[in-house]
């Protein structure tokens, strides 16, 4: 029993390790290439930055990703992309979409080591979400860089689910779509929540289904937009969980 616990946590050791060592490498890399990046979003910088997360996902034989849906014809032509939100695996898995978007993350992640400081490089967008004037600022570089052809990402639950229920989507990424003239992207993942257990430095077996549905025009209002987004993403993991949408709800 002791060798059969001892085996995962000696490749989940292995797996760490070698994201470590991933990131390491990709630290310089990063910084070259943003030296020589001239375009107002740093396009050619963040798409390298997404790689690091598809690399860190490739040296993890735990999780097994499927990857399909829509995918747009121009990379520069700008979307509000939203996804629903099961872990903090969900970064690297969501970076295998073969076009780059600029991430909403919290500051704290901006102000860590290395990832925080590549983030800077890749020009990812900070928000403090207790300061109103932070939440103003980042409404307008958002705007900013759906203008320069580059989209966006958020997670409108704001929060990582605890049960994969889907939970309340804030308005703000559809208030942006509307306010940019851009269609808004779901992206739909599930499984993720078992990536990396809750209170466990352990990396779990799953297998991960992420599928990117067909954009939806802004011309509605926001609050109508949200729901309709939502009850698309919804219906998807309904779908792939053999459920009826209600048990997918986290407002039901």
């Amino acid at each position: 029993m002791q060798t059969f616990r001892l085996l995962p946590a000696l490749r989940s050791a292995l797996i760490w390790c070698a994201i470590v060592l991933l990131i390491l490498i990709w630290l310089p890399l990063l910084a070259a290439i943003a030296l020589f990046d001239r375009d107002p979003v740093r396009y050619r910088t963040g798409r390298w930055f997404r790689r690091l997360g598809v690399a860190m996902t490739r040296v993890n034989p735990a999780w097994r990703l499927s990857v399909g849906g829509y995918v747009p014809e121009n990379p520069r032509n700008p979307y509000m992309v939203v996804s629903n939100h099961q872990s903090m695996a969900d970064i690297p898995l969501i970076s295998h979409v073969p076009w780059e978007m600029k991430w909403v993350g919290k500051k704290e992640l901006f102000r860590l080591p290395i990832i925080g400081w590549m983030m800077r490089m890749a020009h990812d967008i900070p928000v403090d979400r207790s300061d109103r004037r932070s939440g103003a600022r980042m409404m307008l570089r958002v705007v900013k860089t759906l203008e320069q052809r580059c989209s966006v990402i958020m997670f409108p639950e704001g929060t990582r689910s605890m049960d994969g229920r889907v939970g309340r989507f804030n308005d703000g990424a559809f208030h942006l779509a509307v306010k940019a003239g851009v269609p808004v992207l779901p992206v739909v993942v599930e499984g993720s929540h078992g990536c990396l257990p809750k209170k466990t430095w352990m990396f779990g077996p799953v297998n991960i289904r992420l599928e990117v549905l067909p954009p939806v025009p802004a011309d509605s209002d926001p609050i109508a937009l949200r729901d309709t987004v939502r009850s698309l993403i919804i219906a998807k993991l309904a779908e792939w969980r053999k459920v009826s949408p209600d048990e997918v709800d986290g407002l039901r």
